[in-house]
């Protein structure tokens, strides 16, 4: 390990994770800790946590770090972290919560964002917020709880994020970063401040939310209560926290111009990272966020990935037979049961944004078993990926692409998938935890243990080239896709 060390957290919706790391992004293999942990679903399309517990999750992942270094293991020198986009928590004048901490699944609010199309131009806010109107957003969001939970809504003094909430409580100081807030959809990515329009639109003031800090690579301290809990962190320089998604991108050496990385965890997502300028036009399906004041990243994410997949395995029980459900898609042909499923059982993010989009399987017959929903399932999150690549081939050259992610590493078959529909070789590092190996890669560049995070070479992993015939089979079926999706969705 080389000198100086990093505590790096990655705080998801479904687990708590944390490392020690040197500055080369080599992590400590008996320091890692993965907190399992869920959310709540409620029955009317909420999707929470109390924040109180969710800090304690997020303490209780330091906790266990820290019980786990070898003696001869001493001072941390400073902490990175990645944390989940698009949560909202409410705060008294106090810091105490005044709203559930409300994740990116959120769905209660979709009913007020034809609100926001019919009274605001979308287009042009999504040109310069980076994102549509969506239920995932602080647009809708703020709009639900002023028209349905007023009380809570007067009594909130700050909205934030929960990495804010983090820094409030370990720091003592409410500030957030770039990375953060242009995930909110009410922040100028151009201006890199917060959007006057949405603002004075959602009778929010600038007083309301945390203070952006003016350099990106600004540290902070413990204060005293968790310097004295954590004696090895009590000096440690602690970076504000980035989005998961930014994360990933950087802990899989994709930070170009020509290189994607594709994930799928329990969602999906395929994004370019890179320095320069915002587009001068952003497509319609894409959503725009940045790292920090020099690097963006673009991209479009899916509500259905892991997640849709475990869901066939268990109503399908196939749980206990992966390997065996995965040899049976192989031996058969792209598309051999002519079945269209539309992938929505979470709603739709990108492309079409639609809140109310749901799940749909069409054309299905007796001579049909299992094995084909499951393939025509993983076949149209191909799809959408698709989608999601052409769009983004409107305003970049996507010349390689990185695949992610524990979904996709289980499944060489849904790689293969992929690789088919978009007629792109991949690559399949076996790099694992890259949003962590991420925020210690961007640090390491803060400090200036590394040039330039985008000179770094992506580690080989397995190839897959992708077959034409199977993409010809692919290219027609997606028309099928495409037509019941906008019969169904649209």
């Amino acid at each position: 390990m080389k000198s100086p060390l990093f505590l790096a957290l990655d705080i998801g919706t479904s687990s708590v994770r944390s490392g020690i790391y040197d500055c080369e992004a080599n992590v400590l293999p008996e320091t890692m800790v993965k907190n399992e942990r869920h959310l709540t679903a409620t029955d009317d399309g909420g999707f929470e946590i109390d924040a109180g517990e969710a800090f304690s999750q997020t303490v209780q992942a330091i906790d266990d770090v820290v019980t786990k270094l070898p003696a001869e293991v001493g001072q941390i020198e400073h902490s990175a972290a990645s944390c989940f986009w698009h949560s909202l928590l409410g705060i008294d004048k106090e810091g105490n919560p005044t709203t559930k901490l409300f994740a990116w699944a959120e769905t209660r609010p979709a009913k007020y964002v034809q609100n926001l199309r019919d009274d605001l131009d979308e287009k042009e806010i999504h040109n310069r917020t980076g994102c549509r109107f969506h239920s995932m957003y602080w647009t809708a969001k703020l709009l639900w709880l002023s028209k349905e939970r007023p009380e809570e809504f007067e009594k909130t003094d700050k909205w934030i994020s929960f990495c804010d909430y983090l820094a409030l409580k370990f720091f003592g100081k409410l500030q957030t970063g770039v990375s953060m807030a242009s995930g909110t959809g009410i922040f100028d990515i151009r201006k890199n401040f917060w959007d006057e329009e949405l603002l004075e639109y959602l009778k929010i003031s600038e007083e309301k939310l945390p203070e952006i800090v003016e350099n990106d690579n600004e540290t902070f301290q413990l204060n005293e209560e968790y310097a004295n809990r954590w004696k090895v962190l009590q000096d440690a320089r602690w970076f504000l926290a980035i989005g998961d998604g930014a994360g990933n991108n950087i802990g899989a050496n994709c930070v170009r111009r020509d290189k994607a990385a594709l994930m799928i965890g329990t969602s999906g997502a395929m994004r370019v990272a890179f320095e320069g300028e915002v587009p001068a036009k952003i497509p319609e399906g894409l959503w725009c966020y940045r790292i920090d004041r020099k690097r963006l990243i673009i991209g479009g994410a899916l509500s259905d990935g892991g997640g849709l997949y475990g869901w066939l395995k268990k109503n399908f029980r196939l749980k206990k037979n992966d390997d065996k459900t995965e040899a049976k898609i192989e031996k058969r042909k792209a598309d051999q049961h002519g079945i269209t499923f539309l992938p929505f059982l979470a709603g739709e993010r990108s492309t079409g944004y639609h809140d109310f989009a749901e799940g749909a399987i069409i054309g299905l017959r007796h001579a049909h078993d299992k094995i084909d929903v499951v393939q025509a399932a993983l076949e149209s999150v191909a799809y959408r990926f698709a989608e999601i690549y052409e769009q983004l081939n409107e305003v970049l050259e996507i010349k390689e692409i990185i695949a992610s992610g524990g979904a996709l590493r289980e499944s060489p078959i849904w790689t293969q998938i992929i690789c088919d529909t978009l007629a792109q070789n991949m690559n399949l590092p076996a790099t694992r935890e890259a949003s962590s190996r991420g925020v210690v890669l961007l640090a390491s560049e803060a400090i200036g243990e590394i040039e330039d995070i985008a000179k770094l070479e992506t580690p080989e992993g397995r190839r897959f080239k992708f077959n034409p015939e199977n993409h010809k089979i692919y290219k027609k079926a997606r028309e099928r896709h495409e037509k019941f999706y906008e019969m169904l969705v649209s």
